[in-house]
């Protein structure tokens, strides 16, 4: 069983940066941040795979940076250049099976361990 644990989130002007962490318990192979804003299907954001590869929406490519510290088995989130359209209840995925690699673009069903989330709030 994982435990997955989310910490960061906050509010921010448009530009600003955050910084999301999520500390995990128990093994883990892929893992991802998927994000849902108000009357919103949740989406994929960023993946970071077991082979260490990382993919990411096509919507924060160039602002948004995912990376794992494998001793502390803590997946990160930076975010920088932040819009109000990045506003949104952040998660914490993990992938249940062994895979190098997670199909993209991401599915909530691919996942099968999640965290409570993390509200990120930009202000235009």
């Amino acid at each position: 069983q994982v435990r997955l644990v989310e910490s960061g989130g906050g509010s921010v002007q448009a530009g600003g940066s955050l910084s999301l962490s999520c500390a995990a318990s128990g093994y883990t192979y892929g893992m991802a941040w998927f994000r849902q804003a108000p009357g919103k299907e949740r989406e994929g954001v960023a993946v970071r795979n077991l082979d260490r590869s990382t993919s990411y929406a096509d919507s924060v490519k160039g602002r948004f940076t995912i990376s794992k510290d494998n001793a502390r088995n803590t997946l990160y989130l930076q975010m920088n250049s932040l819009e109000p359209e990045d506003t949104g209840i952040y998660y914490c995925a993990a992938d249940s099976r062994s895979r190098l690699r997670v199909p993209v673009p991401l599915n909530v069903a691919d996942f099968g361990y999640w965290g409570q989330g993390t509200q990120v709030t930009v202000s235009s």
